[in-house]
């Protein structure tokens, strides 16, 4: 599986991005996926995640209420709608997807399989 993120960039403080990722392959809906996030001199960390059939979903403490992950297993898409976006939001995005089961969400980067190259998001205060 090959994953594929784009819709990164610049935006002000309180602005709103959608970032996408697009998987290669027939198997995308036997996959759950998730969006990590890394800033600059630190670690990657968990920002969302859904379950295979999009029954699920999961959240960062710090974007619940401001982002929300969503998938469309038709375009073998999974996307992260991102919605008053604050300076400390900047970092690189990466997608990422293993092998699912059920409702299952998965937070830890170890539970990942794939990963995409990465987005930039750089939020202006």
């Amino acid at each position: 599986v090959q994953l594929q993120a784009s819709g990164g960039g610049l935006v002000q403080a309180g602005g709103s991005l959608r970032l996408s990722c697009a998987a290669s392959g027939r198997t995308f809906s036997s996959y759950a996926m998730g969006w990590f996030r890394q800033a600059p001199a630190k670690e990657r960390e968990f920002v969302a995640s859904i379950a295979l059939n999009g029954g699920s979903t999961g959240y960062a403490d710090s974007v619940k209420g401001r982002f929300t992950i969503s998938r469309d297993n038709a375009k073998n898409t999974v996307y992260l709608q991102m919605n008053n976006l604050k300076p400390e939001d900047t970092a690189v995005y990466y997608c990422a997807g293993r092998q699912g089961f059920y409702r299952n969400v998965y937070v830890k980067t170890d539970d990942y399989t794939y990963w995409g190259q990465g987005t930039l998001v750089t939020v202006s205060s």
